[in-house]
């Protein structure tokens, strides 16, 4: 109990970018975690002309100028890495249920863990093994493509929808500023041009009516593309935060879902 309790608080205490204990952890606004060196020196943060960054986690929006030092976190971690498993502790690590040897290995064609006795077994022989940290990193690298793709592709759909929010109004603006120079034109030559008028008019409302139509189709098609990208990048963001046995038992799941992102996109529609 006291072994789990122990893995849990230093995942808690984790950096989600290198992936190890946090080093002067920093905070920001949006309450997400990151050692110094991790996000000031973060290549895939979008930074506005503003002088903004985006979160790596949730892509809220941040000022460098705001973050700060996290006494909390960084006494947590001080404390952690004081504390040194006991030999029982230590038995009690993952170990392999056939040969309770530590699940050090990985089998690429089974995506399992497995320990050096399983490797020497006739089961995996011929099979292509890395070492858990290798598969991990290679792992966390597949997970961390699929996300920066889905958060590229959120956010061009969300810019889409506004350019599409913001040439409806205009469309508006510009049908109501038509619709009263028309009547006014046709107000000076009511006596003679009243038939004309309607007619103008109708085609004016038929017309702006159907471009409006086709404005608000594409707005909920954006929308709703817009609520899927979002489902999808929380089930990675989530899938990211497991542990490393869990994302490599899940490993044929992880890569299905990243091969079809990379490969077919959630835009193309298929």
């Amino acid at each position: 109990m006291a072994l789990k309790m122990l893995v849990n608080l230093q995942e808690e205490v984790t950096c989600p970018i290198c992936l190890e204990l946090f080093t002067e952890p920093l905070s920001l606004g949006c309450g997400h975690t990151f050692c110094q060196t991790c996000i000031t020196d973060n290549k895939e943060a979008d930074t506005s002309p503003g002088g903004e960054s985006s979160c790596p986690v949730c892509g809220i929006r941040y000022s460098p100028g705001n973050l700060w030092l996290n006494q909390h976190v960084a006494k947590i971690v001080g404390r952690l890495r004081e504390v040194k498993l006991s030999p029982e502790e230590g038995q009690k690590k993952d170990l392999c249920v056939q040969h309770e040897e530590e699940l050090l290995l990985f089998c690429k064609e089974d995506k399992k863990v497995i320990c050096r006795l399983c490797e020497q077994s006739q089961k995996h022989h011929g099979h292509h093994i890395f070492l858990t940290e290798e598969a991990v990193k290679e792992c966390q690298e597949m997970l961390q493509a699929a996300l920066k793709r889905l958060r590229k592709e959120q956010q061009e759909a969300e810019k889409l929808e506004a350019d599409i929010r913001e040439e409806r109004t205009s469309w508006k603006h510009q049908t109501q500023t038509e619709r009263q120079r028309i009547r006014t034109e046709f107000n000076r030559l009511r006596s003679i041009l009243d038939g004309e008028e309607q007619r103008e008019l109708q085609k004016l409302e038929e017309e702006g009516q159907k471009t409006l139509d086709k404005l608000a189709a594409a707005e909920a098609e954006l929308a709703q593309q817009s609520r899927l990208l979002k489902e999808l990048v929380s089930d990675l963001e989530r899938r990211s935060e497991w542990s490393a046995v869990e994302l490599l038992q899940d490993m044929s799941g992880i890569m299905k879902w990243c091969v079809w992102v990379t490969g077919s996109g959630v835009r193309s529609g298929h």
